[in-house]
């Protein structure tokens, strides 16, 4: 599989590029801590020592969102970010997907990544 950190994401056309159940459970094992559900979205929930904290790791989300040209869902309070991923053009999972939560990973500090 190539390296998620070093691809960008494309554009996805309507039901093109939805991956299949074997194709999401390879990608999985190279976003650690991510969690799929129904083969429809990942997500993860990342712990923070309190609001500021959390709010910084949002933005630093954001402004990746909007240089890949894929935007997460996002939930954030005191202590915590919720990230939940999906392609909406495909109704379910792409490579976008995974580029994301793997860049996202990349945000966090070495030893909050795995």
């Amino acid at each position: 599989m190539p390296d998620l950190l070093a691809k960008k994401c494309r554009p996805c056309e309507l039901d093109e590029g939805k991956l299949d159940s074997a194709e999401i459970e390879t990608f999985m094992a190279h976003v650690p801590k991510w969690s799929v559900r129904n083969n429809h979205e990942i997500s993860r929930r990342f712990k923070f020592k309190n609001f500021k904290e959390a709010l910084e790791f949002v933005n630093k989300i954001g402004a990746l969102a909007e240089e890949e040209g894929h935007h997460p869902d996002i939930e954030f309070g005191w202590g915590y970010v919720e990230i939940t991923l999906f392609t909406h053009a495909v109704g379910g999972l792409s490579e976008n997907d995974f580029i994301m939560a793997a860049k996202i990973n990349e945000l966090l500090s070495p030893s909050l990544r795995l």
